[in-house]
């Protein structure tokens, strides 16, 4: 098997995700976020998430303190830009995405936050949520998301979808010294 180059995968991907099954097709939906069971599943998500995918990478404690109510306090403050994928009436995932919020890249837009359930890690719904916001982002030439240094599973999954490194780093603290690397896409 030969695998597939970059342009070619970049070109595959933005023609939507191209390996959704029947039963991801028929159950889950992409939409923007609009009622409060909407926001509280968001918020549920980010809270589930966090759990999982940081455990190890930042500052328990400072894990621990980010509660689920807050989560969906977050959630409700700012709707703006999120779309949830929901399984029925069940919140499974969720992007944020909007302009890029620093000047060093004009005329760019950002993947602020995506993260999905565990229970539906292999099912593509990252790729559904990643790809409508990548479409909503449309009238930009290019598109910036940070992900934490560490995070392999999530660095594997922006790669795939086409992002790659461009050497910007920023420190920060999660209840301990952090590095967050800067990924690009471009049309």
């Amino acid at each position: 098997l030969r695998q597939a180059g970059t342009e070619e995968r970049h070109r595959a991907y933005r023609s939507g995700p191209t390996m959704v099954n029947e039963a991801f097709a028929m159950a889950v939906t992409i939409k923007p976020m609009e009622t409060p069971a909407e926001m509280e599943g968001r918020g549920y998500v980010h809270w589930k998430a966090w759990q999982g995918t940081y455990t190890g990478l930042i500052d328990q404690s400072y894990l621990y303190s980010l509660s689920l109510e807050k989560q969906i306090g977050i959630a409700r403050q700012h709707p703006e830009n999120t779309l949830v994928a929901k399984d029925g009436d069940r919140v499974v995932g969720f992007v944020v995405y909007g302009p890029y919020r620093w000047e060093d890249l004009p005329s760019t837009g950002e993947v602020m936050a995506i993260y999905i359930l565990k229970e539906y890690y292999g099912q593509k719904v990252g790729y559904a949520l990643m790809h409508t916001a990548l479409k909503a982002l449309s009238g930009y030439g290019r598109v910036a998301l940070w992900v934490l240094k560490g995070n392999e599973r999530a660095i594997r999954f922006y790669e795939k979808c086409g992002f790659r490194f461009d050497g910007a780093e920023k420190a920060g603290t999660m209840g301990r010294p952090v590095t967050e690397l800067r990924m690009i896409w471009e049309r």
